[in-house]
């Protein structure tokens, strides 16, 4: 039986996503990936991933809040993180509680504190 923690990781830069997947399937998780806030609700409904880590800033400067949202409204129950380059005025201008995000991660995102974070939320 295959028990890996499926993480689904939606932003538009690849760059970001394949350093990501890197990280994520050193550590033993699998990992979905998405290039846009539409295209990673579908994939997030198709497989429901047992965690979601999405950009802020996509096709809109809010794409990563709508996405949050947009999963919780879905029925989405695992944890949602948001990805930020925004710097501290994310942490003051978005309340994570009202979007459902488990948290807010700084970009460049440090790789320890991702694998950790993910870790301990998912018992993995």
């Amino acid at each position: 039986m295959d028990s890996k923690k499926t993480v689904l990781t939606i932003d538009d830069d690849k760059d970001i996503r394949d350093a990501l997947r890197i990280v994520l399937e050193a550590e033993g998780f699998a990992v979905e990936e998405a290039c846009n806030g539409e295209s990673g609700l579908e994939a997030a409904k198709a497989s429901t991933p047992d965690a979601v880590v999405v950009d802020l800033m996509m096709e809109t400067v809010d794409a990563g809040t709508i996405v949050a949202k947009s999963l919780r409204e879905s029925g989405y129950t695992g944890p949602v993180y948001l990805l930020s380059s925004a710097g501290d005025t994310v942490r003051y201008n978005i309340d994570a509680r009202d979007l459902g995000l488990s948290g807010i991660f700084q970009k460049p995102i440090d790789p320890k504190t991702l694998v950790a974070t993910l870790k301990a939320k998912l018992g993995h």
